[in-house]
């Protein structure tokens, strides 16, 4: 469930303007402030069937955004390239590929 949860995360940060104001609340509420479908139910004024239906949706949207666009898949591959950059220069004396890689790191 944690892989989900992180997943989903990253996917929201990524392609959350191209969700509605609701889906978003929806979505942030349940996977990055842990409210229960209950919870948001009751703030909502909606049934919990109606929350779960949308979250299920939204995740299904987002996975879908992914498929086309990659953004999270090509974020993954440059943190790891950025990590192996980063063991292979450890101790290295060159302050500008330094500064360089902290310039990356940025970016995300």
């Amino acid at each position: 469930m944690l892989d989900k949860t992180t997943r989903m995360n990253y996917l929201l940060d990524f392609y959350q303007a191209l969700l509605t104001p609701k889906q978003r609340n929806y979505m942030e509420m349940y996977y990055l402030e842990d409210y229960s479908l209950g919870e948001i139910s009751e703030v909502a004024n909606v049934s919990r069937q109606a929350v779960y239906d949308n979250i299920k949706r939204t995740e299904t949207m987002l996975e879908s955004y992914e498929k086309k666009l990659h953004l999270y898949n090509r974020f993954e591959k440059r943190m790891k390239l950025i990590q192996k950059i980063n063991e292979h220069i450890s101790g290295s004396e060159d302050e500008q590929l330094q500064t360089y890689i902290n310039q990356l790191k940025e970016l995300e």
